[in-house]
């Protein structure tokens, strides 16, 4: 009986730090945002994604404490910030460093810098403080100071497959866009069964897919990033290296695995598409839908129920058809004084608030409290009721990104109340 991955793996991603691994005699492994690989061939070596800017000094000695050998090309795997960021460091090192990507690598990183500062400040809440705990790092720990975040122009781009002899090693790239980013690609190694992923499937193996990002994105498409996954999956691999943590050993539970998350999206679609042919709203199949046993993945970085708001937007848009209000930039906050007059001032909607939080409807007291806090920001009572929702939704929760914002709104809401005091 399949006994799923996802619980004997670690969860949220972490900043590089020194100190490498060796996956076999000529693969090393450096960890950090999105983890780097180096491959070692008769000749010099071939290296796979570049970590972000600051992290790329730390790449550079945990590969350099295994082999001194050159690296002649950098594959990357997708064109996200903490993939492509340290590949001018790389070139400086490596002056003959060729860098490929997939075609599409240009157009997502123009897509990725024309909202820099908007994902910057979104995602904020989740990474600002690792970030500034490596850069406090990579300041104490490695000479010649901090490294600028790099928008490389790869040297060849390659649109379904490309075939690279380096060293006596075979490598084979193909093109798979369309899961985590438009421009992925997985490296194979089919002498050796090894396949290099990045992050097709999302940030952590056997979860299932973030098919929108807290921080905002594009929706992915449910039914391309199954694609994907049955694109590995037929390869057969013995070994998969992932975009964070350990490998994934062995054909059999590789296949098992994909398998469970191939179909498990396959679930989450065909159920929503049925809801919504059936008349039902967004929210009420947001609550009934979840996998079957049989189907059981990790929900620590997307969410069934994020999946299933994904998919039901991708089909239909923004307009859910419940009201005329939906249709006009009248956001719902603009009657919350209306709602404080009708109610006579805050406290009653607080002690509503309180009774929903002691019978466990936690989300149902904080749409409650938002009338308040939005009018009165430094109310104390509704501010403390807040933080007691958001401490019990925090304890419920195993989302790196849902626990990330409710530890962070917590922080906003102690601080908030402690002024007042």
């Amino acid at each position: 009986m399949r006994q799923p991955i996802y619980k004997n793996r670690p969860g949220e991603p972490d900043a590089a730090v020194l100190g490498g691994e060796r996956i076999n005699d000529f693969i090393t492994m450096s960890e950090g945002f999105s983890n780097c690989y180096r491959i070692e061939t008769a000749e010099d070596s071939i290296q796979i994604n570049a970590g972000m800017g600051f992290e790329a000094p730390i790449h550079q000695l945990n590969f350099e404490a295994f082999s001194n050998k050159a690296a002649r090309y950098l594959i990357l795997t997708q064109g996200h910030t903490d993939h492509v960021g340290g590949v001018a460091h790389f070139r400086e090192k490596d002056p003959e460093l060729l860098v490929i990507a997939q075609a599409g690598n240009t157009e997502h990183q123009r897509y990725d810098q024309r909202l820099a500062p908007f994902r910057a400040d979104r995602s904020g809440f989740a990474f600002a403080n690792k970030i500034q705990r490596e850069i406090q790092y990579v300041k104490a720990n490695v000479p010649g100071g901090l490294v600028a975040q790099d928008r490389p122009v790869p040297d060849i781009l390659f649109e379904d497959r490309y075939e690279l002899s380096y060293g006596g090693l075979k490598l084979e790239l193909i093109g798979i866009p369309g899961a985590e980013t438009n421009d992925s690609l997985v490296v194979w190694l089919p002498e050796h069964r090894i396949c290099f992923t990045g992050n097709l499937f999302g940030c952590l193996f056997g979860h299932f897919p973030n098919l929108v990002t807290i921080r905002g994105d594009r929706y992915r498409e449910p039914l391309v990033c199954a694609e994907a996954v049955e694109r590995v999956r037929a390869l057969e691999p013995e070994m998969i290296l992932y975009g964070h943590h350990a490998p994934i050993l062995g054909a059999g539970l590789i296949s098992d695995e994909l398998t469970a998350l191939r179909d498990a999206i396959h679930y989450v679609h065909d159920e929503t598409v049925k809801g919504m042919n059936e008349g039902k709203d967004v929210h009420a199949l947001m609550s009934e839908i979840g996998l079957p046993p049989e189907l059981e993945v990790g929900e620590g970085y997307g969410k069934v129920s994020w999946g299933v708001r994904a998919i039901w937007e991708s089909y239909a848009g923004w307009f859910h058809h419940e009201s005329t209000t939906e249709l006009y930039p009248v956001p719902r906050r603009a009657i919350h004084s209306d709602l404080l007059d009708l109610a006579g001032g805050p406290d009653g909607i607080v002690e509503r608030a309180e009774a929903r939080i002691a019978a466990g409807e936690c989300a149902e007291a904080l749409h409650l409290l938002d009338i308040v806090l939005e009018q009165r920001s430094d109310h104390p009572r509704a501010l403390a009721a807040a933080i007691q929702a958001h401490e019990r939704l925090g304890a419920e929760s195993r989302n790196f990104w849902l626990s990330s914002w409710l530890e962070n709104q917590l922080s906003k809401l102690r601080r908030a109340g402690a002024k007042d005091r």
